[in-house]
């Protein structure tokens, strides 16, 4: 480490070690609220030279019949796909250090503050999933919500008032609402998709799992809905539902959380650089590079919104 800043060799030896603990610590640190990668699967595929990511998403078409000996018209199965090319961005932040705060934890004897090096992660990790999830317009970044070629509709106006919304709906009119939601992927697909996940605002879903299914049972809407939809294999809330239909609406949504059917790529991820001197400070350079989420099969997605 080049002395820049004139720390003398007990502080020079201090600070390495300290950094050193503060770096392996910070890859360790885990925020559950950013579910980002719980909830879409992760490629670092592209790998960290990637500069654009090219992809196709599919509609799968064709038709098999029976056929004669030495049939020569056998129909034709194929997978229908447009291509596209998502671009990849990096992401940036930092942390450091004084020369004070080094020399007096030195003095003193005590470590470094790990909160600032847990900060730049938490940033890092807080773009990531705003882009995973909503994209970014201005770099052309794809979102799972933004997505435009998954199916999204409004859940029916038929509660007290003709609202939409769930606090004004029954247990009845509820449960159908999540039904629909996940049978008409298996519909549209005539059953080629099949969703596995289902992911709720934190309100609708405290709501379910907190309201009985009628007054005469105490079986609750989620503990049904389970019941009744045994392919679900996750059903989970997530805060950026709660505004993520149109006009800030609340919205569900149920898709198939395969690699198969969407990625979060990753082509390099989170890392952390040699400190530089910057001024009176020792500065640490963190970076990421994304390429958003990427649907290849949209009808394998389901949105509703309005609950």
């Amino acid at each position: 480490m080049p002395n820049t800043l004139h720390l003398d060799a007990n502080e020079l030896i201090f600070f390495a070690r300290q950094l050193e603990f503060i770096k392996a610590r910070t890859y360790d640190v885990v925020y559950p609220e950013l579910k980002a990668r719980p909830l879409i699967p992760v490629s670092f595929e592209a790998g960290n030279g990637a500069t654009s990511i090219t992809y196709r998403q599919y509609d799968q078409v064709g038709m098999a019949k029976i056929i004669a000996n030495y049939a020569r018209d056998l129909p034709r199965a194929s997978v229908k796909g447009k291509e596209f090319t998502s671009i990849v961005k990096s992401l940036g932040s930092s942390y450091g250090y004084s020369v004070q705060d080094i020399r007096s934890a030195a003095k003193a004897g005590v470590n470094l503050a790990q909160r600032e090096a847990n900060a730049a992660k938490r940033a890092i990790m807080q773009k990531e999933t705003d882009i995973a999830f909503f994209g970014d317009a201005e770099y052309n970044l794809p979102g799972f919500f933004s997505n435009a070629n998954i199916p999204s509709a409004a859940v029916p106006a038929d509660g007290v008032g003709a609202s939409t919304l769930w606090s004004a709906k029954t247990p009845d009119q509820i449960i159908r609402d999540v039904n629909e939601l996940i049978n008409d992927i298996i519909t549209v697909t005539k059953g080629a998709e099949a969703p596995n996940t289902v992911l709720l605002p934190i309100s609708r879903y405290t709501l379910i799992n907190t309201t009985p299914r009628s007054e005469h049972t105490d079986t609750t809407i989620l503990q049904f809905l389970k019941m009744a939809h045994p392919a679900i294999t996750m059903w989970d809330w997530l805060n950026e539902l709660e505004t993520a239909g149109p006009g800030s609406e609340a919205m569900m949504t149920a898709y198939n959380r395969s690699p198969d059917k969407l990625t979060l790529e990753i082509p390099s991820d989170f890392e952390q650089f040699p400190e530089q001197a910057v001024g009176l400070e020792f500065e640490v350079p963190v970076h990421e590079r994304i390429g958003g989420t990427i649907v290849y099969y949209p009808l394998s997605a389901n949105f509703a919104f309005g609950i």
